[in-house]
């Protein structure tokens, strides 16, 4: 039959997303692989990927860089729908079921794929973004550094490199400092 399917022009693998147990994304993906490999499924399967971005928080003073994942409990998989494919997802430990209409899976539309893939592609060019708990016009207190026991407010937050602008006080005229976020706390 799949000799049939390749002289008739197979189908075109298409986008689906995956409800699946929360946390653990990752090892139900390497299970779909591990399956797909052992049944020979391979010409119906595409990509699997769990979408992500990079994180850096900052504790006690160390900075760390973790992937956060973009939708957790999902997971995307590109293949082509058939009985054999379907029954092996939905077969899988840890997959809930396809996203879509009740009883039939509905592929994502292009433009949902694009901006999805678009984000991943961005995400791995772009650097790690900082974990900063603040936001503009917060009132924070320095912990740290020259200014320390200064209390301002937050002019600019630049995630990028964890680095924040605080508005202080000096000598009666307003000042912007440029401090580490882990540098200040908020009042």
């Amino acid at each position: 039959m799949r000799e049939d399917e390749a002289e008739l022009g197979q189908p075109e693998m298409r986008w689906y997303v995956l409800k699946v147990q929360s946390n653990r994304e990752r090892t139900i993906r390497d299970s779909l692989l591990r399956r797909i490999k052992r049944d020979h499924l391979d010409e119906y399967f595409g990509e699997i990927i769990i979408p992500t971005e990079k994180v850096v928080e900052t504790k006690s003073g160390k900075k760390r860089v973790r992937e956060q994942r973009l939708y957790p409990g999902y997971v995307m998989v590109q293949m082509i729908l058939n009985d054999e494919s379907w029954y092996l997802v939905r077969d899988t430990s840890g997959v809930g079921d396809f996203t879509g209409a009740a009883g039939k899976p509905i592929p994502m539309k292009d433009e949902e794929i694009e901006r999805m893939l678009g984000q991943e592609e961005t995400k791995e060019e772009e650097p790690a973004k900082v974990k900063i708990n603040l936001a503009e016009g917060d009132t924070v207190k320095i912990n740290e550094g020259t200014f320390e026991s200064f209390e301002g407010s937050v002019e600019a937050i630049d995630d990028t490199s964890g680095k924040i602008s605080v508005l202080i006080e000096i000598f009666g005229r307003p000042t912007p400092v440029e401090l580490e976020h882990w540098q200040v706390e908020k009042i």
